[in-house]
C-alpha cells in the first residue's frame, strides 16, 4: 500500500458525519418517525429500514412490537424525553406509594 492509497482510505473513512443521538424523525415520517430516525442514525436508506421492519412484522411478528417499543422509548426530534419517560415523570408519585 502506498501513500496515495492510504490517504484515499483515510479520507473516505472520515467523510461520514458522526451519528447524532437517536431520535424519531419529524421529516421522514409515515407513522411515528421511527424508521426515519433509525435510517438517519445508521446512515441508511429509510426505505430499506421500513422494508426490514415490515419483514420482521410479517415473518416473525416481532416488527410490530419492536416498532411500538421504539415509538415509546425513542424521543422525537426537538424533544428531550421519550413518551415513556414523560408518562413515568407524570405518574411518579403513584409508584412511590
Amino acid at each position: 500500500m502506498n501513500t496515495t492509497t492510504a490517504d484515499a482510505q483515510s479520507a473516505t473513512a472520515t467523510d461520514h458525519p458522526e451519528a447524532g443521538p437517536l431520535r424519531r424523525s419529524a421529516d421522514e415520517r409515515m407513522l411515528a418517525g421511527v424508521a426515519g430516525g433509525l435510517a438517519r442514525y445508521f446512515n441508511a436508506d429509510v426505505t430499506l429500514v421500513r422494508v426490514v421492519i415490515a419483514a420482521l412484522a410479517l415473518f416473525t411478528g416481532a416488527g410490530g412490537a419492536l416498532y411500538i417499543a421504539a415509538w415509546l422509548l425513542i424521543p422525537a426530534d426537538g424533544e428531550d424525553e421519550s413518551i415513556a419517560e414523560a408518562w413515568l415523570a407524570r405518574h411518579q408519585d403513584r409508584f412511590r406509594r
